[in-house]
């Protein structure tokens, strides 16, 4: 494919240092988390250009009716050469209240309730989410729009790149939204700006013109990487007036990425295409560096943002390193938590894991039928799982735990969810009810997955769908349903939505337990012969 981006001839001496002489980056409006994506580009592209000016902007502290003018005042002020834009999630079927409502409890008192003003309410609660959902999209697209046309104002040549979660995961939607010309980033884009700034060819990145078709299977081509230095905190503080935001209250975790990519192969997964399956850990001394400045600054929640903190039992040992690291530093008063593959910890990390602060962990085991842990493909082991939670309570861990648990998914029985009733009880007994939390998830089908190529085989759904559609006969095949055990499921999240105590999570798994009960746990840790296991169910 032709990448032709018009760019003049310039002479070696002053060529593209001058073109880009200022690079604004924009992180467009959603839910308020600690921006560390935009903000370690913002870093990386200081190290290799010091001498390029930079403002970073946050639209996400930015009241919703203020953020088409507070972008074009800043474009007004700074006069960019090159705007880069990160969009950071498409919310379409959030597990709990997105940022427009709960779009679960909204499509199950549609199909599920009984109470006809309940499915008046979730019918009028669907239609808003419908229209916030396209407005959302709308209104990210005219930001970048405007953003274009406004600094066009001030320099006729400038560029746009858009990157980030949402845009790697529905890039082939997004590109006939954005302004032709849009330079559309999938996954890391450190060497991309590179290349760029550099007025280098960049065919061989993993991107594509709006308004152009993008390779087949672009997003499945692994990432070229880069080698993850600490973040300069004082600089981007310099460039990010409003940094302290984030600071100021305390109650943040601030996000320190220690490595990228994942090796697995979940079938509902997209990040392991997005990151990549080659697991590339940043060195200990530049983790901590940043650490360092964040800790100087008065930050003492800390949040890895890996795919998985430890991914594979081979970085076990990598875990040990940063985390005595960080013993080693006499930080006695921080926290910090991850999402933790709890199959792959031995004695040693457990006590480093307990003597550093780690104050909080999600394990994604997704179910608690070991049968259907290895149909999903997610290469846990369910009883190393609890055998090494055993093993942190005895080390002195007594903090909360967040066990996730998707009971649509594909061969949900009665069964197999008696199986995971026995297996959160035992959890429950290893750290204490109180502290393990239950996180419903229903999964969502995503795009570039296992499961997708499943629904799309089955003929659940066809080659051309749009995964972006919130139209409700899209929706229902999106939001993966597991056959006949759908409406039960639905009926039981009603009842769980009514308890006013707002644990959801828990009153799901009361519930299951009263109307399914619960297997003893040997049943939950086999697998049967492949002879004796039902196809899975593709009907809806």
């Amino acid at each position: 494919m032709e990448l032709n981006f018009g760019f003049k001839k310039l002479n070696k001496k002053n060529c593209q240092r001058k073109q880009y002489r200022k690079i604004l980056t924009v992180r467009l409006p959603c839910n308020p988390i600690f921006p560390i994506g935009p903000i370690y580009l913002a870093d990386h592209i200081h190290k290799c250009f010091p001498e390029i000016e930079q403002q970073f902007i946050d639209l996400a502290i930015v009241p919703s009716n203020k953020v088409s003018k507070f972008l074009a005042r800043k474009i007004d002020q700074f006069r960019p050469h090159l705007i880069i834009f990160s969009w950071r999630d498409i919310q379409i079927y959030a597990p709990v209240d997105g940022r427009s409502g709960n779009p679960l409890q909204n499509s199950f008192e549609v199909f599920y309730s009984k109470n006809i003003l309940k499915k008046i309410r979730g019918s009028w609660g669907g239609l808003k989410l419908i229209a916030s959902h396209y407005g959302e999209i709308y209104r990210n697209t005219t930001l970048v729009r405007n953003g274009l046309k406004r600094a066009q104002k001030y320099n006729r040549d400038v560029k746009v790149i858009i990157g980030g979660g949402a845009v790697s995961v529905f890039y082939e939607q997004l590109g006939n939204l954005l302004p032709k010309g849009t330079i559309i980033s999938v996954g890391e884009g450190e060497n991309l700006i590179e290349k760029i700034i550099r007025n280098e060819p960049i065919e061989e990145e993993r991107c594509y013109l709006a308004g152009q078709e993008p390779r087949k299977k672009l997003i499945h081509e692994q990432p070229s990487g880069t080698i993850k230095t600490a973040c300069n905190y004082k600089y981007i503080q310099s460039i990010w007036p409003e940094f302290n935001w984030y600071i100021e209250g305390g109650d943040y975790y601030v996000g320190v990425q220690t490595k990228r990519g994942c090796p697995h192969n979940c079938c509902f997964c997209v990040y392991t295409v997005v990151e990549g399956k080659q697991v590339r850990v940043n060195p200990v001394d530049e983790v901590i560096k940043e650490m360092k400045q964040l800790y100087d600054l008065g930050v003492r929640g800390f949040w890895f943002t890996d795919a998985q903190f430890i991914p594979a039992k081979k970085h076990i040992e990598d875990a040990k390193i940063l985390l005595q690291a960080i013993k080693d530093q006499g930080w006695k008063d921080i926290n910090w938590a991850a999402y933790i593959r709890a199959d792959n910890i031995d004695a040693d990390l457990a006590q480093l894991m307990v003597d550093t602060g780690m104050s909080y962990f999600e394990i994604g085991i997704t179910s608690g039928s070991q049968e259907l842990v290895r149909k999903m493909r997610l290469a846990y082991d369910l009883e190393t799982v609890l055998n090494n939670c055993r093993m942190l309570v005895k080390s002195g861990f007594n903090n909360h735990v967040s066990v996730n648990y998707s009971f649509n998914v594909f061969d949900e029985t009665p069964s197999t969810i008696r199986q995971t009733i026995a297996y959160h009880r035992e959890l429950e007994n290893i750290f204490g009810k109180g502290l393990v939390d239950p996180a419903i998830f229903f999964i969502g089908l995503q795009p570039h997955t296992l499961l997708e190529k499943y629904a799309i085989d089955n003929n659940i759904l066809k080659p051309d769908y749009n995964p972006m559609s919130m139209m409700p006969w899209t929706a229902r095949k999106l939001l993966w349903n597991p056959g006949s055990l759908g409406k039960k499921l639905g009926q039981v999240c009603l009842e769980a939505f009514d308890n006013k105590e707002d644990e959801f999570g828990k009153t799901v798994i009361n519930i299951l337990e009263r109307e399914y009960g619960k297997s003893a746990l040997k049943e939950s840790l086999k697998v049967r012969p492949l002879s004796e296991r039902k196809l899975a169910n593709s009907k809806h």
